[in-house]
């Protein structure tokens, strides 16, 4: 039997697990074609921080080495970007020239940072933090120069500022919230992190808006204007202010965007011969940036690719588990509260420790942990199924362990009694 043709535009995390996941239910199916737009091959992103900390190389970051392509027989064209899908004969066009035919065709684009439309942002010296050029780019900077501006009070913002510091550099990070990780943390665990982040070292600008970058006189960032008038000086900006799905392919096709490439419960684009998937996707409203849900995505998309065909996506419940210089941070679910919730606190600003748990209608619909994140995945089963916990509500504070050694003293006592 003839082979059907599979190209896939984008060698990320997402995009290549949907072929681990298809290789495995038939690597007899298809010839492969994969463009990557970088030099690399495929590596872990999350992991970038840690390179830029100094805590390792980017060999240790690789996932899947060339070898793997080639034992996988899956032609892989690097340093090539996709300008042109071509849906009526089923081609895609790189910038330099090079077509692939397709049968089934998997966008799997990523995402790129959001450049703040300011004065200056396209000064040298100002770069978004997204691939291992840019860390690198990061790495150089840190051995001649001194001040650091980060835009962005975000995971990867903290990290790129963290790793920065440990290279030397005085860092501001800039945010225009109230408190930092205001996606993952309520405002109480969000000052904690400041204070411990500012006791190691970092200074921080919040409620403050960028207005403009100043050159320095030599075609460099030099100094960054806020909407106040303060200036401060920077010889490197990084923009870590969110992303943006990576659409413009796709929408230059003709395929339906809207805050990233629309696809239904298959991971099927309205183009039923392409997908998209991982962050360039828009899912039941939903573009998603974290891996759980890529990976669950991968899945779903690789079942279909087979011609399985009895998949489907529902979408994802998310939690964050983060790891902050060595601060572990987890939330979950409604951890805001609100209306018609109750709130349960415990707070240890001596131990470093803080708990928030949100509970309505007798279920747990939320959490935030800061300093000790054991009982993080138990409080999120509770969260994704639903638990009544009206009988448990007095232990629920003390986590998964709580139980256990109510348990064991139930059990205990019973044997005490039989006998």
């Amino acid at each position: 039997m003839k082979k059907l043709k599979l190209v896939m535009i984008g060698n990320g995390m997402a995009g290549v697990r949907t072929l681990e996941e298809l290789l495995k239910l038939s690597n007899e199916l298809y010839d492969i074609t994969v463009f990557g737009a970088e030099p690399h091959t495929n590596y872990n992103r999350i992991l970038l921080s840690p390179v830029l900390a100094g805590e390792q190389t980017f060999d240790e970051i690789v996932l899947n080495d060339l070898d793997w392509y080639l034992d996988n027989s899956i032609k892989l064209l690097l340093n090539r970007k996709v300008v042109e899908i071509d849906r009526v004969k089923r081609r895609v066009i790189a910038d330099d020239g090079t077509e692939a035919e397709y049968d089934r065709l998997l966008i799997a684009t990523g995402s790129t940072p959001f450049i703040l439309p300011i004065p200056g942002n396209a000064l040298q010296g100002v770069i978004g933090y997204r691939d291992i050029a840019d860390t690198q780019a990061m790495i150089n900077t840190a051995k001649t120069h001194k001040h650091a501006v980060v835009i962005g009070g975000g995971l990867l913002g903290l990290e790129a500022a963290n790793g920065l510091m440990l290279r030397g550099m005085h860092v501001t990070v800039v945010h225009i919230g109230e408190w930092l990780l205001e996606r993952q943390l309520d405002k109480t665990s969000g000052q904690l992190l400041q204070t411990a982040l500012e006791a190691r070292g970092l200074h921080f600008r919040l409620s403050e808006q960028t207005q403009a970058l100043h050159d320095a006189g030599n075609g460099r960032v030099g100094s960054v204007e806020f909407k106040n008038g303060d200036i401060i000086p920077a010889d490197l900006v990084v923009m870590a202010a969110g992303i943006r799905p990576s659409t413009e392919l796709a929408e230059k096709s003709g395929i339906p965007c809207h805050r990233g490439i629309l696809v239904n419960d298959t991971l099927q684009t309205y183009d039923p011969r392409i997908y998209a998937i991982g962050e360039c996707a828009s899912h039941r409203g939903t573009a998603y940036g974290l891996v759980a849900p890529l990976f669950e995505q991968a899945k779903v998309c690789a079942n279909h690719l087979a011609q399985l065909g009895f998949a489907t996506y529902k979408g994802s419940v998310t939690s964050t588990k983060l790891k902050v210089t060595g601060i572990d941070l987890f939330s979950a679910g409604d951890f805001m509260g609100g209306e018609g919730t109750e709130t349960i606190t415990l707070s240890d600003p001596i131990g470093g420790v803080y708990k928030k748990l949100v509970i309505k209608d007798d279920v747990l619909v939320g959490a935030c942990l800061y300093g000790d994140t054991a009982d993080g995945g138990w409080y999120f089963r509770q969260i994704r199924e639903n638990h009544d916990i009206d009988e448990i509500r007095d232990h629920l504070m003390f986590g998964d362990a709580s139980f256990m050694e109510q348990a064991i003293g139930d059990a205990g006592h019973s044997g005490r009694e039989a006998s």
